[in-house]
């Protein structure tokens, strides 16, 4: 099996890494535009790995393709891959980028071929943990999901745009738009992390999960951002983020009715967001190329695998652990 990574950041590293040790991956593909960058991943990870210098603007020659490029780019870059019918696995957590990945699902399901959206922290391990949650319930009215923490500097800058723009809600029917950094609550994440006031957001998340769960009457999106993260979100970045984020988390909060009960489920999980979004990445690229990624042809998110407990497991496996709320 031949995977390549596009954009070797802290998340598209993460995810070569990840790769590099699955059975079954032969070779990892990698491309940079930064020579030094794609020369020391290189190097960290011996001889599966091959780097393809700046000069090729091919498309990959691989099985899969994982796509951890800045936002913006993810569109353009995903087209002549779903073309050929290469599977692609995009990271992006941009709104705009999710949006425009969307618009390919036809072409991917003319094609016969899969691409994978928001594979990485929240969406994707946010996606996978609220999936699970709904197949306990025999039918999903609310999904409500929030996140803690970045990955690495474009992640941290995505944080800081979508605290400056406009949030999306699924509300009885139909998109609604609120002003990010807007309508506080309280969230709990697994220990240490624990309670943050988290805010609405321009995050991709309802738009991924508001069709893979089946009718719902509201989604929501939260980021945990502090009071300087919110006044300074319209300004340029203050300080240089960190090279890769601190200890981050997810939580997924379903509701629902079991035998005309309703019921409320609640899953969550901690880790550094680029360890856990290379993972959810990588495991995704291999689930693709399989044939075990429990998608239907076209653009998909992670909610609408049928195989989310599976790949719960493959992640649990490779570190990323997930846990219940019982409280």
């Amino acid at each position: 099996m031949r995977i390549a990574v596009v954009g070797l950041g802290a998340v598209g590293a993460r995810a070569a890494r990840q790769l590099a040790s699955t059975e079954g991956v032969d070779e990892v593909l990698l491309r940079d535009i930064d020579d030094g960058r794609r020369s020391e991943v290189a190097a960290s990870l011996g001889a599966i790995a091959t780097p393809e210098p700046q000069s090729v603007t091919a498309p990959p020659e691989a099985d899969a393709v994982v796509l951890a490029l800045p936002a913006g780019d993810h569109a353009a870059a995903a087209l002549p891959l779903v073309e050929r019918g290469v599977p692609v696995v995009s990271t992006s957590d941009s709104v705009g980028d999710v949006e425009a990945l969307l618009d390919l699902g036809p072409l991917a399901e003319a094609v016969g071929t899969t691409l994978v959206l928001g594979a990485a922290f929240s969406p994707g391990l946010s996606c996978l943990l609220a999936r699970h949650a709904a197949d306990l319930l025999d039918d999903v009215t609310e999904v409500h999901v929030a996140r803690a923490g970045t990955g690495g500097p474009a992640c941290a800058h995505q944080h800081h745009r979508a605290l400056g723009g406009s949030a999306i809600d699924w509300r009885n029917g139909g998109w609604q738009r609120r002003a990010a950094g807007s309508g506080r609550e309280l969230c709990w994440f697994p220990d240490p992390v624990g309670a943050a006031d988290c805010y609405r957001a321009g995050l991709p998340d309802a738009l991924l999960l508001v069709n893979a769960l089946g009718p719902v009457e509201r989604v929501t999106a939260r980021l945990a951002a502090t009071r300087r993260d919110r006044l300074t979100a319209r300004l340029p970045m203050l300080r240089r983020p960190h090279p890769e984020g601190v200890l981050g988390a997810v939580r997924a909060e379903v509701r629902g009715r079991v035998d005309g009960r309703y019921e409320t489920v609640v899953y969550g999980a901690f880790d550094r967001p680029g360890v856990a979004a290379g993972a959810v990445a990588a495991v995704a690229a291999v689930a693709a190329v399989r044939g075990d990624l429990g998608v239907p042809a076209g653009a998909h998110g992670l909610g609408a695998s049928t195989r989310a407990r599976e790949l719960l497991g493959q992640l649990a496996v490779r570190g990323v652990k997930s846990a219940a709320f019982t409280g």
